[in-house]
């Protein structure tokens, strides 16, 4: 069973920083891309970023683009996602994605998400 778990979402303060994780089981995530995104109430979807399999970052969202960070670790079959800088706007339900596939070509109806982890960044 096809299966992506998020977690490490939590409570953090204006400038702080935290990391989230994403396992993996159920498919070979050696050959994968992931992808994270986010949703808060009231706003829309916005695509953060994304690790090709070799490793490739992608940037969706340019306001993050000097602020988070994506790894992957393909023997723990966990992708993590480095927040720094957090702002009041990074509050949102946090997921990962993947449609299998190796390359970042952005997040489609293919994409397979997890259940998310909740960020909220207040004083």
């Amino acid at each position: 069973q096809v299966q992506l778990v998020e977690s490490g979402g939590g409570l953090v303060q204006p400038g702080g920083s935290l990391t989230l994780s994403c396992a993996a089981s159920g498919f070979n995530l050696d050959y994968a891309a992931v992808a994270w995104l986010r949703q808060a109430p009231g706003k829309g979807r916005e695509d953060l970023l994304c690790i090709s399999m070799r490793d490739t970052t992608t940037y969706y969202l340019d306001s993050v683009k000097d602020r988070f960070t994506i790894s992957r670790d393909n023997d723990q079959k966990t992708v993590r996602l480095q927040m720094n800088m957090l702002s009041l706007e990074d509050t949102a339900a946090y997921y990962c994605a993947t449609d299998f596939g190796p390359n970042c070509l952005g997040i489609g109806s293919s994409h397979v998400w997890g259940q998310g982890t909740q960020v909220t960044v207040s004083s």
